[in-house]
């Protein structure tokens, strides 16, 4: 290798590589946005009533008729609300009444997304249980619920996303799996190493790479993440 380049291995290209798309990570984190005080104080009707998860209010609103799939300026429902705000009896009550669980706000989150975001399980599980799908292409970067809750290391979300079939190898426009994304945007620690590891153990496809051609084990090798490392070896990564 030529004396005068700055890196001396492919190693060490790699980490830098990585280290570049770990600045991502604060930006993706915080791609939902919750309802502002300013906006909560402008909510009226169902709005209001699912931020506060008042449900008394909520069941009278809905005997009148008011319209469970109203949009608030950013486009959020009130089902989107009460998830934001956790209350999790207005999901319910909200899902049952027969608001669509499905829609997307402005930056294309749905209700599940934005429980599994919050590492919400209660909601989560009331979400799942009313009937929403976690199958769903959401955010600006043509994620689903499940690569945002590897992201961010929610084991136990990433686990029920699972369990309701959320799709282990869709890859969204930065040409990362959730399993990859468990490993660029984590920190190697325990939370981030137990949901490769519920990965993994679901069957999630260990050879899909980035596009720049790194494989999982790859990735977790230029990391020094030595236990995911070990885990994905002993599931037969190459």
């Amino acid at each position: 290798m030529n004396r005068n380049h700055p890196f001396k291995s492919l190693t060490q290209i790699l980490r830098v590589t990585l280290c570049s798309f770990a600045l991502l990570a604060p930006t993706m984190a915080t791609a939902q946005v919750p309802p502002t005080a300013s906006e909560v104080a402008r909510y009226s009707g169902l709005h209001v009533a699912a931020h506060k998860g008042d449900i008394a209010e909520i069941e009278r609103l809905i005997s009148a008729k008011a319209d469970l799939n109203a949009r608030d300026p950013y486009g959020r429902t009130p089902l989107h609300v009460a998830t934001h705000a956790g209350k999790v009896d207005a999901i319910r009550v909200l899902a049952k009444a027969g608001a669509n669980l499905g829609l997307l706000e402005k930056d294309r989150y749905d209700a599940v997304t934005i429980a599994a975001v919050a590492n919400n399980e209660d909601a989560l599980r009331a979400l799942l249980a009313a009937g929403a799908s976690a199958k769903l292409t959401t955010s600006r970067y043509d994620g689903t619920a499940l690569i945002a809750a590897a992201h961010l290391g929610h084991t136990g979300v990433v686990k029920q996303l699972i369990a309701a079939g959320a799709p282990l190898d869709h890859v969204n426009n930065l040409h990362w799996t959730a399993l990859i994304e468990s490993i660029v945007l984590g920190d190697g620690g325990p939370r981030h190493t137990e949901t490769l590891r519920a990965l993994v153990s679901a069957g999630a496809n260990l050879q899909l790479a980035d596009r720049n051609g790194n494989t999982p084990l790859r990735l977790a090798q230029g990391r020094g993440y030595k236990t995911m490392v070990e885990i994905l070896q002993k599931a037969g990564a190459k």
